[in-house]
């Protein structure tokens, strides 16, 4: 009688079509999926350096003070999963000595809110869900879109209200995590104006009068992991004055810091996120997919093998 194939090798080879199908599932399919920027965030950055700020009650500046910029993002997971957004909460805070140990943000030398809603494939800007500010523009702020390309982004600078080009320099190591470092600047621009003493910026003979607030930024360098686009490392060098209206030069230094930078504690913090959520995508679109395949490949060929044999074994002649 002729014999069929035994479960064992019907299994084995069952085992490996599966897993050979599984393999670019992964990654067409799961790894897309998996990079999504997450909505469940509650993250501190912070940012130190010495530079300059203008003391409003002693009406003069002050130079070779203490800078600290408190950034606090939370995740909004209601309006998040009810829109399909990544929608995140942000809180700035610019402290000076005097400011910081209150440890109130209406009491800091400069306070701003803003609302980041972002596709979380894309990492594009979305305008809904009461984003502020409305005009958000560019492909990166927080964070940077997933598979970080050598190339030129716009990095949003949420003091200029506009993105600046931010241009690939190169690859850096921090901490065992391979980055990529981007780095720009943005001239003198003029933001807005500013009522203040005609006196302060040079017109005595004036009473009030809306002084021109400009803003330049000498040097923008991040650092960003190449598999989810976080920023690991940062260093910024904002500049603030004041203008008299129609002036070329500057009046007053509102702030003025040089390479003001992520703190141990946050450089730490983004490398460990970043570690975590890059092992996380590595799993899924690399070493499952490989794995997959290469143990469905050996399943398959052995339970094919046993299958033909197991076949041939059973033609036989009863002579």
């Amino acid at each position: 009688m002729p014999r069929t194939a035994s479960p064992l090798s019907l299994a084995l080879l069952g085992a490996g079509v599966f897993l050979l199908v599984l393999a670019p599932l992964l990654i067409w399919y799961v790894t897309p999926r998996a990079a999504v920027t997450p909505v469940d965030v509650d993250v501190t950055t912070v940012f130190t350096g010495t530079g300059s700020y203008f003391d409003t009650d002693a009406l003069t500046t002050r130079d070779g003070q203490r800078i600290t910029i408190t950034r606090h993002v939370l995740g909004d997971v209601a309006a998040s999963e009810q829109s399909g957004r990544a929608v995140w909460d942000v809180s700035t805070t610019v402290d000076t000595p005097r400011t910081l140990p209150l440890k109130d943000p209406r009491r800091a030398f400069q306070w701003t809110t803003g609302r980041w809603v972002t596709d979380r494939r894309s990492n594009a800007p979305v305008h809904c869900c009461g984003e502020s500010p409305t005009r958000f523009d560019g492909d990166a702020y927080l964070k940077f879109p997933f598979a970080v390309e050598k190339k030129t982004y716009r990095w949003w600078d949420d003091t200029l209200g506009a993105a600046v080009p931010l241009h690939f320099a190169g690859t850096t190591q921090r901490q065992g995590i391979t980055g990529y470092r981007f780095t720009g600047t943005v001239p003198a621009t003029r933001t807005g104006t500013r009522q203040v003493p005609g006196r302060l910026v040079g017109r005595p003979g004036q009473g009030q009068i809306q002084a021109e607030e400009w803003y330049a930024n000498t040097g923008i360098d991040l650092v960003v992991e190449e598999r989810t686009g976080r920023i690991v490392d940062a260093s910024i060098s904002p500049v603030k004055t004041l203008r008299a209206p129609g002036a070329r030069r500057d009046a007053v230094v509102l702030l003025r810091a040089r390479n003001l930078a992520f703190t141990p504690a946050t450089r730490r913090a983004q490398i460990a996120l970043a570690r975590a959520d890059s092992g996380k995508l590595a799993l899924v679109g690399r070493t499952l997919p490989t794995a997959a395949g290469a143990a469905g490949g050996v399943l398959a060929v052995a339970g094919g093998v046993l299958v033909a044999r197991g076949r041939r074994g059973g033609r036989f002649s009863a002579a």
